[in-house]
Formats: structure tokens, C-alpha cells, sequence
């Protein structure tokens, strides 16, 4: 009873299921009265008790709906949808934070269903063979070294590569692991870098 007072507090209860507002929705509206224009719908909301609420909404254009992700999504996932699969495009978007337009985190199906629905092409393996591209861990192993030392020449400069976010594969050219330079780095090795708090014991 004390609730019926407080109609925001009753709507926005963490325990308020989405039944549980629709019996509210029932029990203090009498009816509503829709018109449809071209593109709005106006419509009359008529509360228990005699009070009236006018609302004018959008109307959704065919193949739309309310849940829309945003354009930078749709453009990773187009990115991500040329270098990897959807189960493994799915925990990279979960690892940037990336939600669906519903709020939700990313599955194998919900990516196949947005490819679906923006129509993106699926990954079709071997298409990065056709491009000469290659991720991290073929790279290292054309190159005859381990993953950290080909991390090591990307930051170094020496190997271009490509990373289409954080977290997503980096890409090399097959043309780029040719370089001369990259030869002689891997020869050569490289010392560890300096650190300001690494000190040196003197042996006699």
C-alpha cells in the first residue's frame, strides 16, 4: 500500500520483474488510444482516476526496431569479421567492454546474428591466405622465432603491422617478413632495456 504512493520506486525495484510491471501497467491504466501519422504515433494515455497523458513517438521504420548498436560497433565488427570467426570475434568485443544494443555481452550466436542483420560477410577461412596477411602467431612462425620476439620488432618498428583494436589479432603483410632489417634484428638479438630501478652486482 505504501508503494502505490511512490510509482517510481515500485517501477525501478531491483525485484520488479518485467511481469511484474505489466500487472502495474494494467492496474493503474485504463486504456490507451493510439493514432498513427505518417512516421509518429500519437497516443492518449488514460490512467485510472480520470487523469489523460498525451505522448508522440517515433514510429520504427520497417526492419527496425529500438535496439540499435552504435556505428563504431558495426564497423569493428565488419573489421573483425574479415580476420577472425564469430567465437573468436565474440570475447574480443567482451574484453573492449562492447555490449549489444540490449545491454548484453557477446556470444557466437549474437555475432552471427548481427553479421546477419548489418550483412557482413562471415569469415571464410583462408581468405587472409588470398590477401598475403598473416596474424601474430604465423608470422612468428614463417620468421622461425617465438611470439614475443615478433611482438618485439613490431614495437620496434621493424615489422608493419596492423592491429584493428586492442585485443584483436595484429596482421602482416607476408611481403614485410622479407626485410633485411628484420633478418638482422633476430640475429643480432636485442639487449633488455634499460629500468631506472634495476641496479648491477659487481662479482670479484
Amino acid at each position: 500500500m505504501a508503494l502505490a504512493d511512490d510509482m517510481p520506486a515500485l517501477w525501478n525495484h531491483p525485484a520488479a520483474s518485467v511481469d511484474t510491471r505489466k500487472r502495474i501497467l494494467r492496474t493503474v491504466l485504463n486504456e490507451i488510444v493510439v493514432t498513427a501519422e505518417a512516421g509518429r504515433l500519437h497516443l492518449v494515455l488514460h490512467w485510472q482516476g480520470g487523469d489523460h497523458t498525451r505522448l508522440e513517438v517515433v514510429k520504427n521504420r520497417s526492419g527496425q526496431n529500438r535496439y540499435k548498436t552504435d556505428v563504431a560497433t558495426e564497423q569493428l565488427v565488419r573489421e573483425l569479421a574479415r580476420l577472425l570467426p564469430d567465437h573468436s570475434i565474440a570475447p574480443v568485443l567482451n574484453r573492449l567492454g562492447i555490449r549489444s544494443a540490449r545491454g548484453q555481452t557477446w556470444t557466437q550466436l549474437r555475432v552471427r546474428n548481427f553479421r546477419g542483420a548489418h550483412r557482413i560477410p562471415v569469415y571464410r577461412e583462408g581468405e587472409r591466405a588470398e590477401r598475403h596477411e598473416l596474424i601474430l602467431r604465423e608470422a612468428a612462425s614463417w620468421l622461425g622465432v617465438n611470439r614475443m620476439t615478433a611482438v618485439r620488432l613490431i614495437r620496434d618498428g621493424l615489422l608493419p603491422a596492423r592491429q584493428v583494436c586492442a585485443g584483436a589479432p595484429y596482421v602482416i603483410c607476408e611481403d614485410d617478413l622479407a626485410r633485411p632489417a628484420i633478418r638482422q634484428a633476430i640475429a643480432k638479438g636485442r639487449p633488455v632495456s634499460a629500468d631506472a630501478r634495476q641496479q648491477t652486482l659487481s662479482f670479484q
